[in-house]
Parts: structure tokens; C-alpha cells; sequence
């Protein structure tokens, strides 16, 4: 009698654990955002039910993501950081798992400041010529 009572405690014990362990494995799955439907979207910590709702209703209009930084731009209210955090809690783009994987964001105002400054640097040393011949020929 005592030992049968352990066994069935002991069956409760590990059906216990292994419900645990199921759960677990299907917390940290992967989440492909560009199939993934609203309620895998919400299963993603850190996700709920408006911003789901407007990822599926982005996808839809404009088709899928092609990355994260993809994901970011056009979803609003969704910026580098929480894309960095989704995917650290499962959510992946086109089978990537990670911002560091994918090509940096460019950064378009300090390239078009680079861009004038060597234009300004061209035009000031044409002035610069313009004013030495006009120096000359007086």
C-alpha cells in the first residue's frame, strides 16, 4: 500500500517534469515573423496583441520582411532595440536570429554631410583660384 503510493506520487512527479520541459521548449521556438500567424506572434515575450496585430497588418499590405532592420522600419512603434529583444526571445526574420548577423543600417545624413563637405572643399578651392587670377591679371 505505501509503496504504491509512492509510485503514483512518483508518476505525478515526473509527468510534472516532463509538462515542464515541453513548455520550456516551446517558450524558446522560433517564430518566423513572415509566416508566423497573430497568436504565434503573441507567444514571443515581449509581443503582444497591437503590435502582432500591426506586423501582420504590414506584412500583408506591403509583403514579407527581408530583415530586421526591414522589420523595424516599417512596423511603427518597433525600433532597433525591441527588434534586438524579440529576437534574443525567439523571433526570427527570413530564418535569422539575430541583428548581428544582418548588413547595418546606413547611416544617410553622415554620408550626404561627407558629401557636401568635399563638395564646399572643391567649390572654396575653385573660389580660391578664381580670386589668384583675378589677382593676376589686375
Amino acid at each position: 500500500m505505501l509503496s504504491n503510493l509512492l509510485f503514483k506520487t512518483f508518476k505525478v512527479f515526473l509527468g510534472v517534469i516532463l509538462g515542464l520541459t515541453i513548455l520550456m521548449g516551446q517558450a524558446h521556438a522560433a517564430i518566423e515573423v513572415n509566416s508566423a500567424d497573430q497568436a504565434a506572434l503573441e507567444s514571443v515575450r515581449g509581443l503582444g496583441p497591437s503590435k502582432a496585430k500591426a506586423i501582420l497588418a504590414e506584412r500583408k499590405k506591403n509583403g514579407p520582411f527581408k530583415d530586421s532592420n526591414d522589420l523595424h522600419t516599417r512596423v511603427k512603434g518597433i525600433g532597433e532595440k525591441t527588434v534586438e529583444r524579440l529576437m534574443s526571445n525567439g523571433l526570427t526574420v527570413n530564418s535569422k536570429s539575430s541583428v548581428a548577423n544582418q548588413e547595418p543600417k546606413r547611416n544617410l545624413k553622415k554620408e550626404s554631410s561627407k558629401e557636401n563637405t568635399k563638395e564646399n572643399t572643391k567649390e572654396s578651392t575653385k573660389e580660391k583660384t578664381t580670386r589668384r587670377s583675378n589677382k593676376e591679371t589686375k
